[in-house]
């Protein structure tokens, strides 16, 4: 079983910075893709940022050059440091994760997702 546990939501001022971590747990083989998305109410979720297992990125328009991506191997962990944060970056963030479970056995998990909420 393998399960995926999103920390570091929260609220903040426009402007300020967030860090969401994911973290997977369980029988995990090896993990190919990572990603962010998040969703809003009466929206369909969107990819926000991925990065392959071989470490190149790709992000939506609407945060370039202000969120990065990073994953951390060793700790089967996916990171989204958000900057420069704006009231339309509110939303629930959600972690996905594309992992192998044995050597041919691919699977994809979400995470529960966190609630980012930019406000003054």
């Amino acid at each position: 079983q393998v399960r995926l546990v999103e920390s570091g939501g929260g609220l903040v001022q426009p402007g300020g910075s967030l860090r969401l971590s994911c973290a997977a747990s369980g029988s995990i083989f090896s993990i190919n893709s990572m990603a962010w998305y998040r969703q809003t109410p009466g929206k369909e979720r969107e990819l926000v940022a991925d990065i392959s297992s071989g470490g190149s990125t790709n992000y939506a328009e609407f945060v370039k050059g202000r969120f990065t991506i990073s994953r951390d191997d060793a700790k089967n962990m996916v990171s989204l440091q958000m900057n420069s944060l704006k009231p339309e970056d509110t939303a629930v963030y959600y972690c996905n994760m594309r992992i192998y479970l044995t050597s041919y056995y691919l699977q994809t998990y979400w995470g529960q997702g966190t609630q980012v909420t930019v406000s003054s």
